[in-house]
């Protein structure tokens, strides 16, 4: 199915009834402050799965994300220094993904990777869906890379007529953008861009 939802003030109830869907291992598509989301419970290990085959990537070979609903809770499952957190609070919310050492609270499907991708976008309608949560939601994009910028990946409807039977639910919070996240490093002492997208940098 597919639910309309206004990101500038997101339906309680409505948030309510997709985290639950969340945490009974479902599947989502929601909108983001770069490109649409497909994702699931962190914890869910079939879920993660599944949104895994959707993509046809092997989840031991690819990096996914998580998307927090603030600092704090990213807190819990990775290790921040104080620069790196100082240059997350200057960005975040915000179109980036930020590659963190991993801390031993990592769900079992994450523990071998060793560090993790971190998203807190500025988009209420996510981050409020993790914080009803309670935790982080597992993220990848609906864009596949080997697809051209092309028109189902930014709009709910399109995206809905492609996916609808392979998720739980399509969030439907406007039109989405093209240009992915900007990912950025900070598992070494010094920052690195590993993908210049549509955050600008400046460290």
């Amino acid at each position: 199915m597919i639910l309309k939802i206004y990101p500038e003030n997101p339906n309680e109830r409505d948030i309510r009834r997709i985290a639950e869907i969340l945490r009974n291992g479902g599947v989502i598509i929601f909108p983001t402050d770069t490109i649409y989301g497909i994702g699931c419970d962190i914890f869910s290990t079939k879920a993660v799965e599944k949104v895994c085959r959707i993509k046809g990537i092997d989840p031991d070979k690819n990096r996914l994300s998580f998307i927090c609903h603030d600092l704090s809770q990213l807190s819990e499952f990775a290790k921040v220094d104080n620069r790196t957190f100082k240059l997350m609070k200057s960005s975040l919310p915000g179109p980036y993904t930020f590659i963190l050492n991993g801390s031993t609270n990592l769900p079992r499907l994450f523990k071998n990777k060793r560090t993790v991708g971190i998203r807190i976008p500025d988009n209420n309608i996510i981050r409020e869906l993790a914080k009803e949560l309670g935790h982080p939601i597992m993220t990848t994009s609906v864009k596949n890379d080997e697809d051209d910028v092309i028109e189902y990946i930014s709009d709910p409807e399109l995206i809905h007529e492609k996916y609808q039977k392979l998720v739980d639910i399509v969030i439907d919070g406007g039109y989405g953008g093209v240009e992915p996240s900007t990912v950025i490093d900070c598992t070494e002492e010094e920052p690195t861009l590993v993908r210049q997208g549509l955050g600008k940098v400046d460290f």
